[in-house]
């Protein structure tokens, strides 16, 4: 016996959800069935109010509530040295380590031709203008070490050396095959200050 269409509905737009298996889906429904109907608004509200808040920053595309994020506005930062990572979550981790206190580029994705994803449908033309017209010395690239993230990195590496800029690559550290997400405070630190300069 199956559960009523309303569940079913439910637990398939759950599983859709990274880490959200049937079982899973399940535990959830009922939590909101056995909760009140303001629990469930509030979570439909923010739900809501995060798809139709939040915006890509117009300088570096990383999440914002106004047009620039706050690294952006951050006086403070280092408008010289511009770190390049494929995620807003890249940043977060960056940002936790405490140690970087330049700016980024999110590029929104990595080179990837078996699924369809070439440089044209990333922020690279973005990250070119930037380099092009802003007063950046360093271009630090710390897109993930696994086969995207190094086709990434390598094209990258080839488009900027034409515009005269320092062009490094985060070192020691990240292993081969992770996520920048993933990796711990020290390690990102030592990823940042062991970084070098990709001159092939």
């Amino acid at each position: 016996m199956s559960y009523p269409r309303l569940i079913e509905n439910f637990i398939e737009r759950l599983m859709r959800l990274p880490g959200i298996g049937r079982r899973s889906a399940e535990r959830i429904i009922f939590w909101f069935l056995n909760h009140s109907l303001d629990d469930a608004q509030g979570l439909a509200e923010a739900v809501l109010a995060l798809k139709n808040g939040l915006h890509f920053c117009r300088n570096c595309n990383h999440l914002s509530e106004a047009e620039e994020c706050v690294i952006c506005l951050d006086e403070k930062r280092d408008k010289s040295i511009l770190c390049v990572v494929e995620d807003p979550k890249d940043v977060l981790a960056i940002e936790r380590a405490g140690f970087f206190r330049g700016t980024y580029h999110v590029l929104l994705g990595s080179i990837n031709p078996s699924e369809g994803r070439g440089p044209e449908d990333l922020k690279i033309l973005h990250l070119l203008d930037r380099v092009r017209v802003g007063n950046i010395q360093e271009v630090i690239i710390a897109t993930d070490a696994d086969s995207d993230g190094e086709m990434t990195a390598l094209y990258l590496s080839k488009q900027l050396r034409n515009l005269g800029v320092k062009v490094s690559r985060i070192g020691v550290g990240i292993p081969v095959g992770s996520c920048i997400e993933f990796a711990d405070l020290s390690t990102l630190t030592m990823s940042l200050t062991s970084r070098r300069e990709i001159n092939e």
